[in-house]
């Protein structure tokens, strides 16, 4: 008579091994057999198979699995394995919690100016019929899903809504598309992770430059400042960084006296006319 085990996703010293970042967990062992107790915790779904087939899908509680009425196992397995094969049960949990998958990377604006954006995004598996759409469509490899991997697979999706609003937006009015931007990314990624049994609950995107000089110029634009304001403000605090004496005049626009020669800052109309006295 095979020996009966409990299945669960709990480790040998009782811990918890799906946490925040495992999507599917792959419970590790043959020992799954007739008679066996599969445990199912209540932020969980379990997904049962035997040879590759779906048995059933299990919500929370306690099963004890048992061998169907045609025989699975031929004269070469009952020798050698004693009436029972390897992996003849296979236990796949689904995490049910919410989840956050985070993805990266860079977009260009109209003017093909590099933005990079961050997209954080919420997901669940809802449902059993949820479960079982994830285990049939999602491919993945050893014993466990993680929510990096999802977005090997979202990514992309994520990347082609980014770009198909920023792509036409001027640099300086994209966080004025923010809320759009949003929305975007929501319905191309509700859509494409639908197909694998998935919901998505919050999206949160940020963009910004992802050159540090023009985000800095931008910011000094912002206090309502001309373009030739900005660089000079953004050149004096450089030189004010450096400890050099004439970033107030570089600020300001004034000039900035070396003895009896005028040195003219940055931007000052009579630049070309600059005598020594």
């Amino acid at each position: 008579m095979p020996i009966m085990s409990v299945i669960s996703t709990l480790d040998n010293n009782g811990q918890e091994v799906m946490g925040p970042e495992v999507l599917i967990y792959h419970y590790p062992s043959a020992s799954i057999v007739s008679g066996s107790l599969l445990t199912v915790e209540s932020n969980h779904f379990c997904v049962l198979k035997s040879r590759g087939a779906i048995l059933n899908v299990y919500e929370t509680g306690q099963y004890p699995i048992t061998t169907g009425d045609k025989p699975l196992v031929g004269s070469f397995v009952q020798g050698f394995f004693g009436g029972q094969s390897p992996w003849q049960y296979e236990a796949i949990y689904i995490n049910r919690a919410k989840l956050v998958v985070r993805s990266s990377g860079i977009a260009l604006s109209a003017e093909m100016a590099e933005m990079s954006y961050d997209v954080d995004y919420y997901i669940h598996v809802p449902t059993k019929d949820g479960a079982l759409k994830l285990v049939q469509h999602m491919p993945y490899r050893g014993h466990a899903l993680l929510t990096d991997q999802i977005n090997d697979y979202a990514g992309p999706v994520v990347e082609q809504a980014i770009n198909q609003l920023i792509q036409v937006t001027p640099l300086e009015k994209v966080n004025e598309k923010i809320h759009d931007l949003t929305d975007l990314v929501r319905t191309h990624l509700s859509e494409f992770l639908d197909g694998y049994g998935i919901a998505l609950d919050t999206v949160k995107v940020l963009v910004r430059p992802n050159d540090e000089r023009m985000r800095a110029l931008i910011s000094l634009k912002a206090f309502g400042l001309t373009e030739m304001e900005a660089v000079r403000y953004y050149a004096a605090i450089l030189m004010a960084e450096r400890g050099v004496s004439s970033a107030p005049n570089m600020a300001i626009g004034q000039p900035f006296t070396i003895g009896a020669t005028p040195v003219l800052p940055l931007g000052n109309a009579d630049a070309g006319t600059a005598t020594v006295k």
